[in-house]
């Protein structure tokens, strides 16, 4: 896995949205299950909700944060 999957879905596991938040873009799109959900803060809300992420099969980053993630 890669360093930034590893540490956005460790930033997940803890609970540590700060961190979270420093490594996602703000205008993230988030698809999972084929749902997209866009925007940091919806996706923070959703994945605090149900307690975890699905590990990215593919993501892409812009400005150094991860701008798209695909599980």
């Amino acid at each position: 896995m890669d360093d930034t999957v590893s540490e956005v879905m460790g930033a997940i596991e803890a609970g540590d949205w700060t961190a979270f938040a420093k490594l996602v873009h703000p205008y993230v799109h988030w698809t999972e299950d084929g749902h997209t959900t866009r925007g940091r803060t919806k996706v923070m809300a959703l994945l605090a909700g149900r307690g975890g992420a699905q590990a990215a099969t593919s993501y892409e980053k812009r400005d150094g944060q991860v701008y798209r993630w695909n599980a």
